[in-house]
């Protein structure tokens, strides 16, 4: 009974249509266009290099797509076990009509030209969309994107602000930040002005919610404006300044992010725990990893300043999850979302799954993102999710407390979209 109860549960879950709520995606070329395209998704790129393919193989400049594709195909074979190369198997089959079991170096190059010329149709996204069921896509979209040329009710805009926390100290982004806003940075008080700009100018196009990824030793904390102006000072007529100054400034500037995420009633979405440039020699995104020194801890005094500030929150280690069901259950402005990068494998999601379904109010739950960087990776993506949830929720809900499979659907659909609806709010 379990196993057809599950895909029962499945099916149901899989013919829903959805909101994703986190991507990457270019809203001016959403779809691929070349198999490259996919499979140069860093996930295979990291996967390939870790198995011995050399990074200057697999970054050569000015190679063609085919090329690249013909480069990595060879270490597919190695990977066959992750659920990456599932994902990459679920993209060629139900988009492509690939009918072979793995994609090797015999029969690569039929699927690539089939593909490209699929993808060469010009409704491609839209079949894609269709294919996917997806309903909205949310963007990540840097602090001085003009959020024009698209369909801002579909590619839903959220403000990306990591370079605004952590890198104004560079005169570059100081002149971003300038010319987006046109205004000058003389004070600090044109900093603060300048940032209440940048959020009325998302929020008129539409954006559900303010994003940053956070570093394991970052640690908001409210600081007095007095504490920086001179510095800014110096900062903006060239001087230099300190690490500890720099580190002042970030909270300075997330402090105000908050405020205006209060202020214009936007979700603050959290990632928390990521160290850069681990890996000085990975590959192109593959530099990165978590730190298991991450806690929440250090956010306390932000979940408590702010309590009409919603705080989805993303952890990139599985073992910090208890301590986000936690938070969750104590905190109401605190929802855990999603299952995140390295957390992002079948393991890792059913435990976490199941211990936020059974430990915190089912409204603090967003279930699932893709972070995807090309559409076509919904689908496998979601598939992933959807068939874990519909095992979770055949064997704690269904099974093991005698609740009817209408109930547990209807706690399905409120993880893998209502909360969406209610915490983000529907463009």
């Amino acid at each position: 009974m379990s196993d057809s109860l599950k895909m029962r549960l499945f099916d149901e879950l899989e013919a829903f249509p959805l909101i994703d709520p986190h991507t990457h995606i270019n809203p001016h070329a959403a779809a691929s266009k070349t198999l490259a395209d996919i499979l140069g998704y860093h996930y295979y790129t990291e996967l390939a290099h870790s198995a011995g393919l050399s990074r200057e193989v697999i970054e050569e400049p000015e190679i063609s797509p085919k090329e690249k594709v013909s480069r990595l195909v060879p270490w597919l074979e190695t990977i066959q076990n992750t659920a990456q190369y599932a994902w990459l198997l679920d993209i060629c089959r139900d988009f492509f009509g690939f009918q072979g079991e793995h994609l090797t170096t015999h029969n690569w190059e039929a699927l690539y030209d089939l593909a490209e010329a699929k993808m060469s149709a010009p409704d491609w996204e839209q079949q894609v969309l269709r294919q996917s069921r997806l309903d909205q896509v949310y963007l990540t979209n840097d602090f001085d994107d003009r959020l024009e040329g698209f369909d801002t009710s579909f590619y839903v805009p959220c403000l990306r602000t990591d370079d605004l926390v952590f890198h104004l100290a560079k005169p570059e982004v100081r002149q971003r930040l300038q010319v987006a806003t046109n205004r000058e940075l003389g004070t600090v008080e044109d900093l603060r002005a300048s940032i209440r700009q940048l959020f009325e100018h998302f929020s008129a196009r539409g954006a559900r919610a303010c994003a940053i990824s956070l570093p394991p030793d970052f640690s908001p904390a409210e600081v007095p404006e007095g504490d920086v102006s001179a510095m800014w000072l110096r900062l903006v007529h060239g001087a230099a300044v300190s690490a500890e100054e720099t580190v002042l400034l970030s909270r300075y500037v997330f402090w105000e992010l908050a405020r205006n995420c209060e202020e214009f009633q936007l979700p603050f979405d959290l990632m928390i725990g990521v160290n850069r440039r681990v890996y000085l020699a990975g590959v192109f995104q593959g530099q990165d990893l978590y730190d298991r020194r991450t806690s929440l801890i250090q956010y306390q005094a932000l979940f408590n300043a702010f309590p009409r500030v919603k705080f989805p929150i993303s952890v990139l280690a599985s073992n910090s999850n208890q301590e986000l069901v936690s938070y969750a259950w104590i905190f109401p402005n605190v929802i855990a979302n999603g299952h995140w990068w390295y957390s992002n494998t079948p393991p890792y999601i059913e435990h976490d799954c199941r211990s936020r379904l059974t430990a915190i109010p089912k409204t603090k739950y967003v279930g699932y993102y893709s972070d995807m960087y090309k559409l076509e990776f919904a689908l496998p993506k979601f598939r992933m999710y959807r068939r874990i949830l519909a095992g979770v929720l055949a064997e704690e809900f269904v099974l093991g407390r005698k609740w009817s499979e209408t109930a547990a659907l209807e706690l399905g659909h409120l993880i893998l979209r209502g909360n969406v609806e209610t915490i983000f709010g529907n463009a």
